[in-house]
């Protein structure tokens, strides 16, 4: 379950933050081009508007973290050890097992990159099956209000997806 929320939140954070400057520019854009009733743009416009900048931003995000060296190549989502193993790690590399524990870790990390890959049409159906509501909340609601929506909405399908057989 732990394995399952820290790639959910990874991805989730991941996705959320790669809108850097060019993405927010093209979101900008995709704003723009939703076609409003008259000059304000009503509660339907607004709502497919966020779920579009929504799906921009997780898409892109999902192909960077499921590239080569998505996860273990950026310091934010890295997947080190986990806390009750790191006394393990700390032994291999003592007794000059360094590879090893680097081949465990690289292991972990290429294995998120797959996850990432089967996770990303999860997550686009959450953004397609958004409400207004939902829309509404993500952009007005606190900063973690989007990945709160994803927790709530992909948990179930990432549990049964990832959970070992």
């Amino acid at each position: 379950m732990r394995k399952i929320t820290l790639v959910a939140t990874a991805f989730a954070v991941l996705c959320l933050s790669s809108c850097d400057v060019q993405s927010q520019s093209k979101i900008g854009n995709i704003l723009k081009q939703i076609p409003t009733s008259g000059g304000t743009p009503t509660t339907l416009e607004i709502g497919q508007g966020i779920k579009q900048a929504l799906e921009l931003g997780t898409s892109a995000g999902a192909d960077k973290l499921s590239a080569k060296d998505g996860f273990l190549g950026n310091l934010a989502v890295k997947i080190l050890f986990p806390p009750e193993a790191q006394k393990v790690e700390k032994t291999l590399r003592s007794v000059g097992l360094n590879s090893l524990a680097d081949n465990v870790i690289l292991s972990i990390n290429r294995a998120a990159e797959d996850a990432a890959k089967e996770a990303k049409p999860i997550f686009i159906s959450a953004i397609k099956q958004m409400t207004i509501t939902d829309a509404t909340n993500i952009l007005l609601g606190n900063k973690d209000a989007a990945t709160n929506y994803f927790k709530r909405v992909t948990t179930a399908q990432l549990m049964e997806k990832f959970s070992p057989v």
